[in-house]
């Protein structure tokens, strides 16, 4: 859903990406500072209690910072052909390690129900799986499916904003991403079937 709204902000930031670079960031090192942002909203997130709803806030900002060294560090490795596969391999697990801990520290804090965040934690990673195993048989999968990485975070990160007003948003911001998610993982299902039953006829 937001691929041409990325592919838009990935041109514009093409001048930080040659900040990066002269500051001697490899893609690798941002996406260790990235993952590293995410374990401090996973922390975050885990220390927040209703006396301390601001925390929530604090959450956001690491949670949004996270998802930008996760954009820049693929236009760097672009912009200056430092792409690797191992680099791609490095990124990926990074991400799906990222999504694990935050969802983890969401739950541990009590912020919501613990079925739907597991449910949260387990589409958000078979989500990324399934775009994997489809592209490994040869089927492009950008755009398929509604709750791609970028989305869901956008959707973490209003349910935190509100839930400073009102805890209970994140409880229900969880559960939309538990069904977004999962359903984003039948919409890849049904994709790959789809062409891969053409390429037979």
């Amino acid at each position: 859903m937001l691929t041409k709204l990325k592919q838009k902000i990935q041109q514009t930031l093409t001048g930080v990406a040659k900040i990066a670079h002269r500051l001697r960031f490899t893609p690798n090192r941002i996406s260790i500072v990235g993952f590293t942002l995410a374990l401090a909203t996973a922390i975050t997130y885990a220390l927040t209690t209703t006396e301390q709803p601001w925390l929530l806030i604090l959450a956001v900002v690491f949670l949004l910072t996270s998802g930008f060294c996760d954009t820049l560090d693929g236009i760097v490795a672009r912009t200056f052909e430092q792409t690797t596969v191992f680099g791609g391999f490095f990124d990926s697990v990074l991400d799906r390690y990222a999504d694990a801990v935050v969802y983890t520290g969401i739950i541990i804090a009590g912020l919501c129900n613990p079925i739907w965040g597991l449910a949260a934690l387990t589409g958000s990673v078979l989500v990324s799986y399934s775009r994997a195993r489809a592209e490994a048989a040869g089927v492009k999968m950008e755009s398929v499916g509604f709750a791609e990485r970028a989305e869901r975070m956008l959707i973490l990160a209003v349910a935190s904003m509100v839930a400073f007003w009102w805890l209970e948003a994140l409880n229900y911001g969880i559960i939309v991403l538990a069904v977004v998610s999962n359903l984003t993982v039948i919409q890849r299902a049904l994709h790959v079937y789809r062409e891969l039953k053409k390429e037979k006829q």
